[in-house]
């Protein structure tokens, strides 16, 4: 393997090394000295967690090797040259990594041992559905012909986007959730075979929430990708399905980050004494971006009957189980089309080139 698209420097930024870690499209940059040397392994997952944290990405991403102190493995794990593929799988699998690099007698990277390039077939698949049951009232009047999943963006449907991009990440089984003038979904798509997928329907005689329809689902055992069909994205799915793995969680939401700055001095006061004044402070939140991966096991805690359920009222419930629910903030492009501006912004970007 040519080690170079892994490659990058301590000082460069850590904004530099997403772009590296994006350009090799394997979720990871090893980060060498002067000689080639290996100082550490950043991932992908290593990327999103900072920007949970609040990292200012500009700093260098040796601020990231220092955060590694803290956690179980401070120290990169590597393999030395003549390991056999068994072994590096043996390794790989008890430290919980998917990345090896292959370092030779002075330390230097000379190779690096991918995981997914070790198996002869994934360990898991993924199984998708595509949330398009929705009245679009609020993109009225394009939606009184044509569903909002259905809505052309430069020539085509923004759901046949999505399809393409799941098809494009390994994903071959989809189903669609749909309720409202569901035969222009049907007829765009037929049985997939036009766009490289499977795809079954679950017709929803009344809407059923954000996640009621799931409860109508086969029974399955496979980790279920659901996405809503109005979102345009280049959000990695790969990515997400690894962080949702590295972290043992139940469900993952998929998160974007929105700032709003208060247009005031905001007084902060103890009683009617006055603590501090911070002019015109921006608050930081992650906002629900309308994708989510959940293990088969949790589907089971929707109701089956037709009931009215809620993304919110699902997460609510594992929470207060105390399963694991963890965030991937989104770092790629995102557009929740929910109004005429967003489309209209949407267009733009696709032609533009910023999508």
């Amino acid at each position: 393997m040519d080690i170079r698209p892994f490659l990058t420097q301590p000082d460069i930024s850590i904004l530099d090394v997403m772009a590296t870690i994006d350009a090799n499209r394997r979720g990871v940059a090893i980060v060498v000295d002067k000689y080639m040397r290996m100082m550490g392994v950043i991932t992908d997952g290593d990327i999103r967690r900072a920007i949970m944290a609040g990292v200012d990405l500009s700093q260098p991403v040796s601020i990231l090797l220092a955060r590694r102190n803290t956690d179980m493995y401070p120290q990169p794990i590597s393999a030395q040259v003549g390991i056999s593929p068994q072994e590096i799988l043996i390794l790989m699998r008890s430290h919980k990594i998917r990345h090896l690099p292959i370092l030779d007698e002075s330390g230097k990277v000379v190779d690096l041992a991918l995981f997914d390039d070790l198996l002869e077939a994934p360990e898991e698949k993924l199984t998708a559905v595509v949330m398009a049951g929705g009245f679009g009232k609020r993109l009225h009047p394009l939606t009184n012909e044509l569903p909002k999943p259905m809505l052309p963006l430069n020539g085509k449907p923004i759901m046949e986007r999505q399809i393409e991009q799941l098809q494009a990440s390994g994903i071959h089984q989809v189903y669609i959730t749909t309720h409202y003038k569901s035969e222009k979904i049907v007829e765009h798509f037929r049985n997939g075979d036009g766009f490289g997928v499977e795809i079954n329907y679950i017709q929803e005689s009344e809407p059923l929430g954000t996640a009621g329809s799931l409860g109508l689902l086969p029974e399955t055992t496979e980790p279920i990708l659901v996405i809503n069909g109005d979102i345009l994205t280049r959000l990695d799915f790969g990515a997400l399905f690894v962080f949702h793995k590295e972290h043992e969680a139940e469900m993952t939401i998929a998160v974007r980050e929105f700032k709003s700055q208060v247009p005031y001095g905001v007084v902060e006061v103890n009683g009617i004494e006055v603590v501090s004044v911070n002019e015109k402070p921006t608050n930081r939140y992650f906002v629900n971006a309308g994708i989510y991966l959940l293990n088969a096991s949790v589907v089971k805690l929707i109701p089956g009957n037709g009931e009215h359920y809620d993304m919110p009222d699902l997460i609510n419930t594992l929470v207060r189980q105390c399963r694991r629910v963890v965030c991937f903030p989104i770092r790629e492009y995102w557009m929740d089309i929910g109004y005429l501006d967003d489309y209209e912004r949407a267009k733009a970007d696709l032609a533009n080139g910023r999508f």
